[in-house]
């Protein structure tokens, strides 16, 4: 059996009607437990942790997690999100050396996407066209290392207060975010980093900042994917500029599970986009 596999930073669980195996991360504090599945409640979530004082944390999926994504697999495809951020690229990598001990016939590429959300759409996106295309394993093993060349994730994020309960950033710098209104502009870097490039007041300045990094990136009409964490508008509106000045481009909207929207916060979007 063929199976697609993705941890929940994915935010989905099907592609064009090929269904995803699915790793639940989970978002956890002192008191309470998220799993990152179908069944989580986001808007309860972010409720819950916009009125948290106390620290909050993410944990990755266990390497039985992984394993019962393996099950049946002879041909198992894997989309990590950033070993850089997380544990979930090793744990993933454990359960594939626990799987071939008793399966040592069975095929599974593991990619560190070193990135998220909509980027690892993408690039599962592509492993699933190259083996609808008919191409072998090893064919795409090797073609989908060279296609993480060419996409790239941006971010605007209008809160920083889970990335400083999580103890990512200083308290006080995200303070200052949210009382001065600034949205963060930013993307991931080449090893795998979260990298701010812009602050912006205002929607306008950062529908303009996004949408020039985006360009500057090389964009030349390629794919976007674009989630958000209950901003529909404001991800429609930078559909809109992209559209507007590549006509052609596949476009896709959709809205963040429980990860993305941790990080992403109610507001953020996130973006991945194909040169």
């Amino acid at each position: 059996m063929i199976k697609f596999i993705t941890d929940s930073s994915c935010d989905i669980d099907d592609i064009n009607g090929t269904k995803l195996e699915v790793a639940p991360l989970t978002i956890s504090t002192k008191e309470r437990e998220f799993l990152d599945d179908k069944n989580l409640d986001v808007h309860e979530m972010l409720d819950y942790l916009r009125d948290f004082s106390g620290q909050s944390h993410t944990a990755c999926p266990s390497p039985d997690s992984w394993l019962k994504t393996f099950e049946n697999g002879t041909e198992n495809y894997v989309v990590t999100m950033t070993s850089k951020l997380s544990g979930t690229y090793n744990s993933a990598k454990i359960a594939k050396d626990m799987y071939q001990e008793d399966h040592p016939d069975s095929k599974i590429c593991i990619i560190d996407s070193l990135s998220t959300g909509p980027e690892m759409r993408l690039i599962m996106e592509k492993i699933i066209e190259l083996k609808n295309a008919g191409k072998t394993f090893e064919e795409i093993s090797s073609s989908i290392k060279n296609y993480l060349a060419k996409t790239r994730l941006f971010f605007a994020f209008k809160s920083l207060h889970n990335f400083a309960q999580n103890g990512r950033i200083n308290k006080a710098i995200a303070a200052i975010v949210e009382k001065l209104n600034i949205r963060i502009i930013g993307t991931a870097s080449d090893e795998g980093d979260i990298m701010p490039t812009h602050k912006c007041r205002g929607e306008k300045s950062s529908l303009n900042n996004i949408v020039s990094e985006i360009i500057d990136s090389g964009f030349n009409g390629g794919k976007i994917r674009i989630c958000h964490v209950e901003n529909l508008d404001f991800a429609k509106k930078v559909g809109e500029r992209i559209l507007e000045l590549f006509p052609k481009t596949d476009l896709k909207i959709y809205p963040a599970r429980g990860i993305c929207s941790y990080y992403g916060e109610r507001g953020g979007i996130i973006i991945g986009c194909e040169d």
